[in-house]
């Protein structure tokens, strides 16, 4: 019996395409690379010493304790505001993006605008809005923002559409209004999956926000550790504020997680699926 061939599988050629390209630029890059006058072995105890410096021996000397922890707050509440203000537009944005609420002609437009959006990466959205209100705070919450948007649109949307036809079907059947049935069973059903999505583009966030304080003058713990690795150049102060964005990021993931407990347990998700 003749094997049949596998159909052609274009994402996967373009995924095989892009790591061969990756593989063959890294190889050519490490064969032309002048490394005569470097060692390995230099380097990685080089390495090993700068890093048992920087955790080993931490201090603080251009910045307190005090000055540390209001940096981080600054920070988180940065990627709080920037997490809410999102959730809160890519909420009515998820509605009109899911196929089974809105039709599939306003679906699939929604869907290609937040796609575009979503390729163009955070900071670039923060330069673009720097433009017109300079670098800052309110360049890095409107970057931020838009981008937190078009990424919680996409994750929202597709859970609206995982609610169960037959629900929809029977409320549109009783006669309920396109209100009705989203405050009735479409956000309830899926909460839970709103509630995941939007603590984990928090997380994101928090890890953008660090970045924007370094990259747009937005403040925070990682303008600090911009300052401390290239004006003072102090890896042991870099070492200690690391020790701070751990802690506070670990302290972040415990709260999102017990809050979503809570609010589970609270009686926020309501089961209309029929699973």
């Amino acid at each position: 019996m003749p094997l049949r061939k596998k159909p052609f599988d274009p994402s996967g050629f373009v995924v095989k395409l892009t790591l061969l390209i990756v593989a063959v630029l890294t190889g050519y890059t490490l064969w032309t690379m002048d490394t005569k006058d470097a060692s390995f072995l230099e380097g990685v105890r080089h390495t090993l010493s700068n890093f048992g410096s920087m955790f080993g021996e931490a201090h603080f000397k251009h910045f307190t304790f005090r000055d540390a922890v209001m940096s981080v707050l600054i920070t988180i509440g940065l990627a709080v505001v920037t997490t809410l203000l999102g959730a809160i537009i890519a909420l009515g944005t998820g509605l009109l993006a899911a196929r089974n609420i809105s039709g599939n002609a306003v679906s699939q437009f929604v869907k290609a605008v937040m796609a575009v959006i979503r390729a163009v990466p955070t900071i670039l959205w923060v330069l673009i809005f720097a433009v017109s209100s300079g670098l800052g705070s309110v360049a890095a919450v409107l970057g931020m923002t838009f981008h937190t948007v078009s990424y919680l649109t996409k994750a929202y949307s597709e859970s609206f559409e995982e609610l169960n036809p037959g629900v929809l079907e029977a409320l549109q059947g009783s006669g309920a209004g396109k209100l009705h049935i989203v405050f009735q069973a479409v956000l309830p059903s899926s909460m839970t999956y709103l509630l995941s999505w939007t603590f984990l583009r928090l997380e994101i966030n928090f890890s953008n926000a660090l970045a924007m304080g370094a990259a747009a003058g937005a403040g925070g713990i990682g303008y600090d550790m911009f300052m401390a690795s290239s004006l003072y150049f102090d890896i042991r102060e870099m070492g200690t504020l690391t020790y701070f964005i751990l802690f506070f990021a670990v302290l972040l993931e415990l709260f999102s997680t017990q809050l979503k407990k809570r609010l589970k347990s609270g009686g926020m998700q309501m089961n209309l699926t029929g699973k």
